[in-house]
């Protein structure tokens, strides 16, 4: 959601190759992964759906909602949190 929140509206090929490319290769969303996930954040309207023709292929772009928006700044507080938390359980701090 977060890539969606910065780069406006995406196709779903567009945003697997993305993450291939931001990772370095280190993530490759499958397809059969990313549909799902895309049509249940779509039902819990957190994304909308704009359908173009390119090609003579219909072609789904996805962009976030308001409400999408306000979830992925949650989501990503929650990831901090979590992030804070394994680095506490990882290096922790002795008292002497």
């Amino acid at each position: 959601m977060r890539l969606l929140e910065k780069e406006g509206k995406m196709y779903g090929y567009e945003i697997t190759q993305k993450v291939k490319e931001i990772t370095e290769g280190k993530i490759d969303i499958k397809e059969g992964a990313l549909y799902p996930s895309l049509h249940k954040l779509q039902a819990a309207g957190h994304l909308k759906v704009d359908a173009k023709k390119v090609d003579n292929r219909i072609r789904k772009y996805y962009s976030l909602t308001p409400q999408g928006q306000k979830e992925t700044i949650h989501m990503l507080a929650e990831l901090k949190e979590y992030i804070e938390n394994m680095q506490a359980i990882m290096n922790p701090k002795i008292a002497y």
